[in-house]
């Protein structure tokens, strides 16, 4: 499964599918420090309406500058929570910890 460019989350109701798939959302600017490395990934999502999830994403973080992306190909519930699954379970294993929303002081390399 292939995802998409990404695009700032504030734009999702204008890029995102209002379909099953998998959202990902990372910072636009800078690293995350996590247990094991850095990242810029934020969050993973699987909806039934990718589009509905990464607006509300949105706007429970209205003032993060955040990018995220979704599957290019829909993709029925079940591949999707498989999937979604998979990318939590690796970046965990990899990082140490799931992905999570920083605060904004937490951010590496952003401008303040």
């Amino acid at each position: 499964m292939e995802f998409g460019r990404w695009y700032p989350l504030s734009a999702a109701a204008d890029h995102a599918p209002a379909a099953p798939g998998v959202l990902q959302v990372r910072v636009r600017i800078g690293l995350l420090d996590y247990p094991r490395g850095k990242s810029a990934m934020v969050h993973y999502a699987v909806d039934d309406d990718v589009r509905a999830a990464a607006m509300e994403f949105a706007a429970a973080n209205p003032d993060a500058d955040w990018l995220c992306r979704h599957l290019l190909k829909p993709c029925d519930r079940a591949a999707a929570v498989m999937l979604g699954a998979r990318l939590v379970r690796d970046f965990t294993a990899r990082f140490g910890a799931a992905p999570a929303p920083p605060r904004a002081a937490a951010i590496i390399g952003a401008v303040p």
